[in-house]
């Protein structure tokens, strides 16, 4: 390792909101809907090739321990108060409560390709997370930071700090300069803590230069909700796939998921309130049709002030008078908008604000969601976020196509941001781990995810393959989708 790693500088995890936004909003969810649903999650190494040592994962042992002395501080308590105005009040004393119980909830496994009982024996780690699902839905990017800096600890220490922060600001430079509002996504797969706060310093000095010389672009925040707190950044992030995957788990009705989960999110938070949409879910196709169905006047499914108020300011369409008894559960609500005679309300593509892009090709999806835009008749501007292995030029050139379409790009970069070494010993590229932790199962069936790229396929193949037969599901397959070397390879020269 880096010979300017001194030995105070912080390592594994020390703060509950060390996590990306969308685990909190998630878990707001949860809590109010789903709180008593087991789930199991999963981890799945892309760069197979890349394995821990043991010496690695007793230290990865030993930092999963220490998560159950992590409770969210009164600070934090106040700040989430103060700046995420849609997490309502008992989710934040849910959350001024919680503990991690990792010693029940997680069960990691060591298995060596040759053991000989050294520390540098390597092997492939398992991890198999279980539990009630708002128990332990905000261990995955703790684990998968964790992992990747035992990794980078142990067995890949051919590497240094030095540079990060002007190598931060440079590529912030050129995003702001070329009009790019961008965001840091990089918690999962940072190298460590200390880099992923170095590198927003360098960030943040961009978006400095930026407002001094009059840049139209902006760093508009960061997915880590510590991070943002500590550097003063917005915390940004709304819904991940685990969502849509344990909804569809749950009530295993795939070919109404995505709306199933559209409902439950809108009546957690109001409508217009984190309006961003994952779309690749079960493919962008089927969760179109989702989208331009009209939402349901009734709301909400929890007796009290619960029943009528979002978890955020915005207005709630339930009145205020209402009960438990004059609503019902969103998925309970018929599909064809429910019985209320009140047929004015808009649709779920008119009240988001836009849609996020994750998997496939970037420049179809723009073509298609300015089709589907301009098929519901919808005038409005709406935003794309386009968030799968981005870098400068794939930022540049993707705002180039949205906006020529009449769309809003934004970015949010990570592992291009928090993991983008050198090798000391030869110049070339030192590659990041590509690691993913997905929900498993939830109510004791398999949870999948099907996305717009066959190389993102997760979960049970055969659930996966029920699954796109139920939806009449295409396959597709994009070149530049292969995520065994989706971040470079071995020999690869710095570029």
């Amino acid at each position: 390792m880096a010979s300017d790693r001194l030995s105070d500088l912080p390592e594994g995890i020390f703060s509950l909101l060390d996590t990306d936004l969308y685990k909190l909003t998630m878990q707001c969810c949860v809590l109010k809907y789903f709180p008593e649903v087991d789930v199991t999650y999963s981890l799945t190494n892309r760069t197979p090739d890349m394995k821990l040592s043991r010496a690695a994962f007793h230290w990865l042992q030993a930092q999963v321990e220490k998560l159950a002395n992590v409770t969210l501080t009164e600070e934090e308590h106040q700040y989430l108060k103060s700046t995420c105005s849609y997490l309502n009040e008992q989710y934040l004393r849910f959350l001024s409560t919680f503990r991690l119980q990792p010693s029940k909830q997680i069960k990691l496994t060591f298995t060596p390709l040759e053991d000989t009982g050294q520390d540098n024996d390597l092997g492939d780690v398992s991890m198999c997370t279980q539990g009630l699902w708002v128990d332990t839905i905000l261990y995955e990017i703790p684990l998968l930071a964790l992992i990747s800096e035992a990794y980078f600890k142990f067995c890949d220490r051919d590497w240094t700090y030095a540079g990060q922060v002007e190598k931060a600001y440079q590529k912030g430079v050129h995003l702001l300069q070329q009009g790019c509002i961008f965001s840091e996504f990089g918690s999962r797969r940072r190298r460590d803590y200390h880099t992923q706060d170095l590198v927003i310093q360098g960030l943040r000095q961009a978006q400095n230069d930026a407002e001094r010389n009059g840049w139209t672009g902006k760093l508009s925040g960061t997915s880590n909700v510590h991070f943002a707190m500590k550097h003063g950044l917005p915390p940004v992030g709304t819904v991940a796939h685990e969502w849509f995957m344990g909804l569809a788990a749950i009530t295993n009705d795939y070919e109404n998921a995505n709306e199933i989960a559209l409902r439950y999110w809108v009546a957690t938070f109001g409508e217009g309130v984190l309006g961003i949409a994952l779309t690749d879910t079960y493919g962008t196709p089927a969760f179109l049709k989702a989208f331009k169905k009209t939402l349901p006047a009734v709301t909400s499914a929890v007796p009290g002030p619960a029943t009528t108020l979002p978890s955020a300011t915005a207005v709630s369409t339930v009145p205020a008078t209402a009960t438990l008894g004059a609503t019902e559960p969103p998925n309970h609500v018929s599909m064809d908008g429910g019985s209320s005679e009140k047929k004015n309300l808009q649709t779920y593509a008119q009240v988001f604000t836009g849609v996020r892009q994750d998997s496939g090709d970037p420049l179809d999806f723009v073509k298609m969601m300015r089709d589907f835009y301009d098929q519901e008749g919808i005038k409005e501007k709406k935003t794309i976020v386009f968030s799968d292995s981005l870098n400068i030029d794939l930022c540049i050139q993707y705002k180039e196509a949205a906006e020529s379409q009449g769309f809003q790009p934004t970015f949010g970069v990570g592992t291009f941001f928090t993991n983008d070494f050198t090798r000391k010993s030869t110049g070339k590229k030192s590659i990041p781990l590509n690691i993913v932790i997905k929900i498993a199962s939830a109510s004791g069936r398999s949870a999948v995810k099907i996305s717009d790229n066959i190389g993102k396929n997760t979960g049970d193949k055969a659930t996966v393959a029920e699954v796109k037969q139920r939806l009449g599901y295409e396959e597709k397959e994009w070149a530049g989708g292969d995520e065994r070397t989706r971040w470079g390879k071995p020999d690869q020269p710095r570029t």
